[in-house]
């Protein structure tokens, strides 16, 4: 198959997947194609059947804002006609399957057809929450996409429930490759961050409102009182600052290293006894599966798809968004016993295997299988 890729080329958990379900079918022997405003930062070219095309948006002083959307509907058609792109995987309805239908409607203009499959990650979502206006361009885009996909059960129902969208929505979760994992035990610098005797909590997200880094360093706060700990906070945002001046107040300065963004996410997980993900909402719950890969147990909260994610009581604990009393007490239960402890390392890696890239990708190909056949 020649597959197109139209994904975000960020660090984020839609782009990730992109990135690595197109590496898995260029593994597979598919030409596969990314589309982006830059290149994926995962993408590894010494895979055969690897392209990348970058979009590229021409100032016009008669626009107050670049015309993305614009030039990435006739990068989609220049790609589609130069090397006859049989389909198009679109992460994202706004604006990637927006612009894809519209290149859609313009290659049929020649006579080339192409279907589209659209994949929902969640901002889809929670983008029209914040601003109503784009609910008809959210909407369209998804009943005019021939297969739709979202990453978890919870975003299903929400997306049906804010658009009323009487099609069929499937729903194939996101997925990990334990390959970058297995092998990384004996490769975690833990004395870089704590001494033997003490316990390292971690936390890894782009730092917004929605993460409530508050809740995390208050949970903290309260672990370090029972038992030597430190804690590492892993990514950057706009909450950092005030994350910062927050352990200052508490006193807790010198027990917390703020990384930064980090490409060594997963050892610093490897090395970790616990993940805190306390989050108002998560469709899936990307960071935590990866924490789970490493052999990392997870503290979360209730929100969105993370309870499919981290099983109650089994990789973790799954407590009431925003009760920081209730998380503290389960973070201190799973890191006060070496045995339980251990016991929650080797679950929460076992339960991560359900969303093992070897499970999920199958999946994917045998839709672009169907796709084929519209």
């Amino acid at each position: 198959m020649k597959i197109g890729i139209v994904c975000y080329p960020t660090y984020g958990g839609s782009g990730i997947v992109a990135t690595e379900l197109g590496m898995a079918m260029a593994k597979k022997g598919h030409e596969v194609h990314f589309i982006a405003y830059s290149q994926p930062v995962k993408i590894d070219f010494f895979y055969a059947h690897m392209n990348f095309h970058q979009v590229t948006v021409p100032k016009y002083p008669l626009f107050q804002y670049e015309p993305y959307e614009l030039a990435l509907t006739s990068k989609i058609v220049d790609t589609v006609k130069s090397f006859g792109l049989e389909l198009l995987h679109v992460h994202y309805a706004i604006p990637h399957a927006y612009a894809a239908f519209n290149a859609k409607q313009i290659l049929e203009e020649e006579n080339i057809f192409i279907p589209i499959i659209t994949t929902l990650h969640g901002t889809d979502i929670t983008l029209v929450g914040n601003n109503p206006l784009y609910k008809p361009a959210v909407t369209f885009s998804i009943n005019k996409s021939d297969i739709v996909t979202c990453v978890s059960e919870s975003l299903k129902e929400d997306t049906i429930d804010f658009f009323g969208i009487k099609r069929e929505i499937l729903v194939v979760p996101n997925f990990i490759d334990h390959s970058h994992y297995d092998f990384l035990e004996d490769l975690c610098p833990r004395y870089a961050f704590a001494n033997d005797h003490e316990k390292i909590v971690i936390h890894v997200s782009n730092f917004r409102k929605v993460k409530r880094i508050d809740d995390i360093i208050h949970i903290f706060y309260n672990i370090q009182k029972k038992m030597p700990a430190k804690l590492l906070m892993v990514g950057d945002g706009p909450e950092k600052e005030k994350a910062e001046l927050l352990c200052a107040e508490l006193g807790i300065e010198r027990k917390v290293k703020f990384t930064g963004k980090s490409r060594e996410v997963s050892k610093l997980l490897c090395l970790s006894d616990l993940f805190l993900l306390p989050s108002e909402k998560e469709s899936f719950g990307l960071s935590a599966l990866e924490a789970m890969a490493a052999k990392t147990p997870v503290i979360s909260s209730n929100k969105g798809g993370l309870p499919e994610v981290n099983l109650d009581g089994k990789s973790g604990f799954v407590c009431e968004m925003g009760n920081v009393d209730r998380m503290t007490q389960m973070a201190l239960y799973i890191l006060g016993d070496e045995a339980i402890l251990g016991r929650f390392k080797k679950n929460a890696y076992k339960v991560s295997m359900r969303f093992d890239i070897n499970k999920i990708v199958p999946l994917y190909e045998e839709l672009y299988q169907k796709a084929l056949k519209l």
